[in-house]
């Protein structure tokens, strides 16, 4: 076991500050986004920041518990982890499920707290995926893993986005496909599963638009993508609104709480889906960039550990990590701007919800695990 000094020394800071001041702008970000906003916050203005304050130090708790535990001894756990998931995203479609903005994926707890249990299936399959791709790898028996592991992997992810698509959460089931892809990449797998998925993601996206088994508001949402002039003041009013939101900060913003688009309410689900457009009214470019650059920073180092770690099992759940963290941020920082539909998932980092927090904070907890791995001087 490491002593405690080497843990803080072997610890990425670069990526722990980055990721606790992003976390804090987007404290403000939500904060502004609802201090006005009675029908919601119950008549206090700090209601949404004090319980997105309390998100990330449970979120910061639950990372230094993933950092305690370490990556390594978890993957005694995993099948415990994976199931626990699945139980999770079971209870959704039971009574207990709750519906938000038309998806069927949240479990309302009560006190005004929630929990999405796909963002924590998220990690069961980066750990579960992990641990059947590199057992004969790291074992020695193999120099890659071979289909059957490959295999067995890709039904063990199969099954918690199966039951996504059920609720249906698409923008879930989206970040989770690319996981998927980003983990077999980095695995060493035979590209030609790689290929293989991506030529049967197209031809089962085309079957799900022709045989129309999305939902109307799904549907709704990628026509407003394909023609952001289509009905302005229904499925088109949030991507309208969130660029005018964005375009009228100009190169500083508005300043922090003078944003017109957010104290006049006029885009919806702006603390959680939409806060980049509260960054990019009151912050401006400048701010959103900051944003950017942070993310980037996460990113960058993310891929470094898992460039530097020790075994393919830590690789693996690095990769896994960075797959899941940049499509998740480029797909909800595109979805305000217009250039990508609109999925309905959280910012990282930034947006509102708890579960969402948790689980990008346990994600950062099992890189800096992958990191403290390494040889000393690396």
């Amino acid at each position: 076991m490491l002593a405690r000094d080497s843990i803080v020394r072997r610890m990425d800071w670069v990526m722990i500050v980055a990721a606790i001041v992003l976390s804090g702008i987007g404290s403000l970000l939500v904060w502004s986004a609802t201090r006005g906003r009675t029908a919601i916050n119950h008549g206090d203005p700090q209601y949404f920041l004090i319980r997105h304050l309390m998100n990330l130090a449970i979120g910061i708790a639950l990372s230094i518990g993933t950092i305690a535990l370490g990556h390594r001894r978890a993957r005694a756990i995993i099948p415990i982890i994976y199931g626990l998931a699945i139980l999770l995203l079971l209870a959704v479609l039971s009574p207990l499920g709750s519906t938000v903005n038309g998806a069927h994926s949240w479990i309302v707890i009560g006190g005004g707290f929630s929990l999405q249990p796909s963002e924590f299936a998220k990690i069961a399959i980066i750990l579960g995926m992990a641990m059947i791709l590199s057992g004969r790898v790291d074992a020695g028996d193999q120099l890659t893993p071979d289909h059957r592991s490959v295999l067995q992997s890709l039904g063990l992810a199969v099954v918690p986005m199966g039951i996504i698509m059920m609720m249906p959460d698409l923008g879930s089931t989206m970040v989770m496909v690319v996981i998927v892809l980003g983990i077999l990449l980095s695995s060493g797998s035979p590209k030609r599963w790689v290929f293989g998925l991506m030529a049967a993601g197209t031809t089962g996206a085309i079957a799900v638009w022709q045989l129309q088994l999305l939902n109307k508001y799904q549907i709704d949402r990628f026509a407003a993508f394909a023609n952001p002039a289509l009905d302005p003041s229904g499925v088109g009013y949030n991507t309208a609104q969130a660029r005018i939101a964005i375009g009228s900060g100009g190169l500083l913003g508005k300043g922090l709480f003078h944003g017109s688009q957010t104290t006049g309410q006029f885009v919806p689900e702006q603390q959680t889906d939409f806060v980049f457009t509260v960054a990019g009214e009151e912050l401006g470019f400048v701010g959103a960039v900051v944003i950017i650059l942070l993310i980037g920073i996460i990113l960058w180092r993310a891929c470094r550990i898992a460039r530097q770690a020790t075994d393919l099992y830590g690789t693996v759940i690095a990769a896994g990590v960075v797959a899941w963290l940049s499509f998740q941020s480029f797909e909800n920082i595109g979805m305000t701007l217009g250039i990508m539909p609109v999925a309905g998932i959280p910012l990282p980092f930034v947006s509102y919800g708890g579960s969402s927090m948790f689980a990008v904070w346990i994600g950062i907890g099992l890189l800096q695990s992958v990191r403290m791995q390494r040889p000393v001087s690396a």
